[in-house]
């Protein structure tokens, strides 16, 4: 690594140099170095089997970087006799083999540690989540004629009577951790956790311990305020000499800040395993996706190149926009069947509603109406820096009387549109728009549907709708307020990679009605879409 012919970041050099170092001057801190005990820790790996995929059945094989991690771990001692190391902190993209190196190194603290009366957690924010990496050490336990000779499964439980040892999974549930006496704790995804909680809980979990090991394996992650971001923080200070800490390894696997992030031979500082259990194919694929949408480019960054970003970012491609500008017979709408998206503000503010008409191109025809009042509409030109006036002149935005929107105004409106077009569907979020829905629905007979704003009801139509516009099949027809809040929306990611949209965070008073209403509509049709999609034949459908 040291050499060059390996492309690592600076921060695994900075960790081969630290151990390097080490060796030559750690026996002045009372730091000594047991190369049989790493060689061991290396060994133990050959009783491992893998589960999954095409290595399945075969017996682990450690790669370099894995080999380096145990050598390091399990090799280090202090004057007293324990293990040097209480704490490691592993930075690897998604796709590198986290989990199933996660769980050898838990079955090795389980099984080979010596520890009486060992305590082995793999913790997570969530007990499915912990799950995983504990689910892979029981197939592997399984798989291994030797570890099932002295390991008992159990549902959720491996055990060791001779020691009085255990395995088992933890969900993050804070309250119910209390009388904890870990010596070996597996952190999967540190940085899904919302809180430092858990974190808190465990570590002081472990005083009772002598040489307890707290193995944190996670990508990288949006939230610069949480405890994973802290604990990376502190272990690059660790490795920079800002700090001395010899209980604390660290293992950060990323592009670099000045790297290019579409150059090819910059992904192996990031993906260790890639050519192995990372494909370079996938990679090339998404890094694809990425260069044409700024949503997915965030995605990429973090989740496969382990670079800390943002969890709000801006979404849509201008250029990708523009493009999607195709005229509109609207002759040809009327009487055609679309679905409808409300997005209705607070009184004082825009008000949208988007009519998305599938074409005979698997797109959509997008026609919006916007609604804004007419009292102060010069200042909220001043504020929002935009043409309210002008565009209500070219008949693109409608002024209701008064100082606050007029949601009768806009119930007739749309009942006049449905005497237009065969609207389907008109689907709402609740939040501001429950009287009226109940006013278009009960008493117009319009089928509403709610259609709320969290992750779980825009993830898939906010895909949807990227795609349509990645691949010019959103036909706006150049409409420059559509234009203006495309420019303006951001996303929110989760840790899962589901998104929604948002304001941007640099700007509250950015409009994005418009567009949220149109993957609403967009979303509806996609759904019914699916639906009508399923063909019975003989008692056997498909989608």
């Amino acid at each position: 690594m040291l050499s060059g012919r390996i492309a690592v970041s600076k921060w695994v050099r900075l960790t081969v140099e630290r151990q390097v170092k080490d060796i030559a001057t750690g026996h002045e801190r009372g730091l000594v170095f047991h190369e049989s005990r790493a060689d061991s820790s290396i060994d133990f790996f050959a009783l491992l089997k893998h589960s999954k995929g095409e290595s399945a059945g075969k017996t682990f094989h450690l790669e370099p970087w894995q080999k380096f991690i145990l050598w390091c771990l399990f090799g280090w001692y202090n004057e007293n006799g324990y293990r040097r190391f209480n704490t490691s902190y592993s930075e690897i993209p998604r796709k590198n083999g986290k989990s199933t190196f996660g769980a050898g190194v838990g079955l090795e603290l389980f099984v080979a540690d010596g520890e009486q009366g060992a305590e082995v957690y793999s913790a997570a924010t969530k007990r499915d989540q912990a799950l995983l990496v504990h689910s892979e050490a029981t197939r592997m336990v399984k798989a291994s004629p030797d570890l099932r000779e002295i390991i008992k499964v159990f549902k959720n439980n491996l055990n060791i009577e001779e020691t009085n040892s255990k395995f088992e999974p933890l969900g993050a549930d804070v309250d119910g951790m209390d009388g904890l006496n870990p010596s070996g704790i597996l952190v999967d995804e540190l940085h899904a956790h919302k809180t430092r909680g858990c974190w808190d809980v465990l570590e002081t979990a472990t005083g009772a311990r002598k040489q307890p090991l707290t193995f944190v394996i996670t990508t990288a992650g949006f939230n610069q305020n949480g405890i994973c971001y802290e604990i990376r923080e502190y272990v690059t200070k660790v490795l920079e000499g800002v700090i001395e800490d010899d209980s604390y390894f660290a293992y950060i696997a990323c592009i670099d800040d000045d790297d290019d992030w579409q150059d090819e031979a910059n992904w192996y500082k990031a993906n260790p395993n890639l050519g192995v259990s990372c494909n370079i194919e996938d990679l090339r694929r998404k890094a694809k996706k990425a260069a044409e949408s700024p949503a997915a480019l965030n995605n990429f960054l973090c989740k496969h190149l382990n670079r800390w970003t943002q969890q709000e970012t801006r979404w849509l491609s201008l250029e990708s926009w523009d493009k999607c500008d195709s005229s509109i017979d609207y002759g040809y709408l009327k009487g055609r069947q679309c679905w409808a998206g409300l997005d209705l503000s607070s009184t004082m503010d825009l008000s949208a509603l988007v009519l998305a008409f599938p074409d005979d191109n698997e797109g959509y025809i997008i026609l919006p109406f916007f609604w804004i009042p007419s009292d102060g509409a010069h200042a909220r030109e001043r504020r929002d820096k935009v043409p309210y006036m002008a565009w209500e002149r070219q008949d693109l935005v409608e002024m209701t009387e008064g100082n606050s929107i007029d949601y009768r105004f806009i119930r007739e409106q749309i009942n006049e549109l449905a005497e237009v077009y065969s609207i389907q569907e008109i689907a709402f979020d609740p939040f501001n728009a429950t009287h009226i829905a109940t006013l278009l629905g009960d008493e117009d007979g319009h089928n509403m549907i709610q259609f709320r704003q969290g992750m779980l009801s825009m993830n898939e139509p906010c895909k949807e709708f990227e795609r349509l516009v990645i691949s010019q099949n959103i036909n706006h027809g150049k409409n420059p307020v559509m234009r203006w809040q495309a420019s303006n929306i951001s996303v929110k990611t989760d840790p899962s990679g589901n998104i929604r949209p948002v304001k941007p965070a640099s700007d509250q008073s950015a409009k994005i009605d418009g567009i949220v209403a149109a993957i609403m509509a967009v979303g509806r049709a996609m759904f019914n879409k699916n639906i009508k999609a399923v063909n019975y034949t003989e008692g056997v459908y498909s989608l």
